[in-house]
């Protein structure tokens, strides 16, 4: 199947050549006929799978097709990253069409503010928005709903997580009952049922690989006690034959000492954390995504919101404390039909974690042996309960404890 199958404006086809787009991913190919029919969409497709064209695409596809041009849709998105990036495809896709559409985000300077408010009140196409932003906006009288046509909620589930449901049903209640809503998410628990059935109509439903890994990466792991982090995460880094190195720790404090670490190597790294301004995290990713730095080091917000191509390698510094942040974390890698690597170091207190994750994508990941020089790596029982993390120990002392009991005395 190509795009040109979906009978779309001919200049939009025209941007989807330039811009080398022939076939659609399999989310598109479902979820653009449905939106073309104006139907309500609640659609589950994991991090990676070209979500974004999959809505973007057949919304532009209706702007240029009607008579009258007015704020015809509202995309919500869980941080500022995702906006702007869903911003960009925007832009990229429409070209050659002349819509135009707007970022909405907390974070940035008083400039930032009045640009914002500018463009709305000038006119604008398309609004991507973080919704506590918005509800600011929208106090302020600045937006009018009036004609809205299509409300997108992107990446729902981690708009819950982060508790926007009631500015949610706030920017719901300035929406024209008569609108078409999609909703997509990379899971579907409960509360994100219970948020479609309050606010879509009679939706189609949308599958697409739930929860699972994309099959191009290839899944690793490290058996480590946390001294012997440092040493192995400068072993794989000394290969060559990764350019593109995205580096997840569960921590500021873990991200700012790992980015010292690593300029001590020599090695093309910056750190992407809460304590830079805006401006400075929009510079790091943008270094980032044009190649002029090879290894970038974030937290899981950063998970969420970057999109870049040609990733070699994602590294869990630490095992994320959800599993479903793992699958989010290593889908940075692989995108769409790319292949990749995600290697994930395991510590002695991560195990049960890591357990949780396999059960999860269902599959156990490849544990390799720790490199020469980096001394025995513990074993792998994640059915013990640990409640502080065992060091590492010479050859021949180890006397692995099993059970919920803890020893009287820690081995030396």
């Amino acid at each position: 199947m190509t795009f040109h199958e979906f009978s779309f404006n001919p200049r939009l086809l025209d941007g989807l050549d330039a811009m080398g787009f022939s076939k659609p991913t399999p989310i598109q190919e479902q979820a653009i006929p449905v939106i073309l029919a104006k139907k309500d969409l609640i659609a589950c497709a994991q991090t990676g799978t070209g979500k974004t064209a999959a809505y973007v695409l057949p919304i532009l596809n209706n702007i240029v097709s009607s008579e009258k041009r007015h704020l015809n849709t509202l995309v919500l998105a869980p941080t500022r990253e995702l906006a702007q990036q869903i911003d960009q495809q925007v832009e990229g896709f429409s070209y050659f069409l002349g819509v135009s559409s707007i970022p909405i985000y907390g974070g940035g300077d008083g400039a930032t503010w009045d640009q914002q408010k500018r463009a709305m009140e000038g006119g604008v196409d398309i609004i991507i928005a973080t919704p506590g932003r918005l509800i600011a906006q929208i106090a302020m009288g600045t937006i009018k709903f009036d004609h809205l046509e299509h409300l997108v909620l992107d990446e729902a589930d981690r708009m819950l997580d982060m508790g926007f449901y009631e500015d949610i049903i706030r920017i719901i209640k300035e929406l024209p009952a008569k609108r078409q809503t999609l909703l997509f998410s990379a899971t579907m628990p409960p509360k994100i049922r219970a948020l479609a059935n309050r606010i879509l109509n009679n939706p189609t439903e949308i599958n697409i690989a739930i929860s699972k890994p994309a099959e191009g990466i290839l899944q690793q792991a490290y058996l480590v006690y946390n001294e012997q982090k440092e040493k192995l995460i400068d072993q794989l880094l000394k290969d060559t034959k990764y350019n593109s190195v995205l580096i997840f720790a569960s921590t500021k404090e873990s991200v700012k000492k790992l980015d010292r670490n690593l300029h001590r190597l020599g090695l093309k790294v910056k750190a992407i954390h809460s304590d830079l301004e805006q401006v400075e995290r929009e510079h790091v990713l943008r270094e980032f995504k044009n190649k002029q730095l090879s290894i970038l080091i974030g937290t899981d917000v950063l998970s969420r919101g970057i999109d870049v191509e040609g990733i070699d390698l994602v590294i869990n510094y630490d095992v994320p404390p959800d599993p479903e942040d793992y699958i989010h974390r290593i889908g940075r890698t692989a995108r769409a039909a790319s292949t990749g690597t995600a290697i994930t170091f395991i510590n002695d207190l991560d195990q049960r974690k890591f357990y949780r994750i396999e059960s999860l994508i269902g599959k156990e990941v490849t544990k390799l042996p720790l490199p020469d020089g980096l001394g025995e790596a513990p074993s792998y029982h994640p059915e013990v309960r640990r409640d502080k993390p065992a060091h590492k120990q010479s050859a021949g002392k180890r006397s692995p404890w099993r059970g919920n009991r803890r020893p009287k005395q820690r081995p030396k």
